[in-house]
């Protein structure tokens, strides 16, 4: 697809949404020009790498590899890390909340 395109994203991305529809919601989530593959351990993840890789190349999409990560325990994303504990907000983006000093007078508080 052409640069410069204004539509470009949302065709690719419901390109992506098209392609990977069997597994979405199952083991795939596409945002935007991301895929992550989650799975409850190694060995299942690895047959869903090996499903997503193969429907890539049957379409004929290419993911540049050096961008890819590949096997990683924690993902920070869209202001959350998700880990194999669950979904949290990064504390990163809560810290300067958590660092605000007390109210002392009514004035304060408006």
């Amino acid at each position: 697809m052409p640069f410069g395109l204004t539509n470009a994203p949302v065709v690719f991305v419901d390109l992506m949404n098209r392609v990977c529809k069997p597994y979405l919601d199952k083991f795939v989530i596409v945002f935007i020009d991301d895929i992550f593959i989650y799975s409850k351990d190694e060995k299942e993840h690895e047959e869903h790498l090996k499903t997503i890789l193969g429907l890539l190349k049957k379409e004929e999409l290419y993911a540049k590899f050096s961008k890819c990560e590949f096997w990683i325990p924690k993902v920070q994303f869209v202001g959350h890390v998700i880990d194999s504990q669950g979904i949290h907000v990064d504390p990163a983006k809560i810290e300067s909340v958590k660092d605000w000093a007390s109210p002392k007078s009514p004035m304060e508080i408006r």
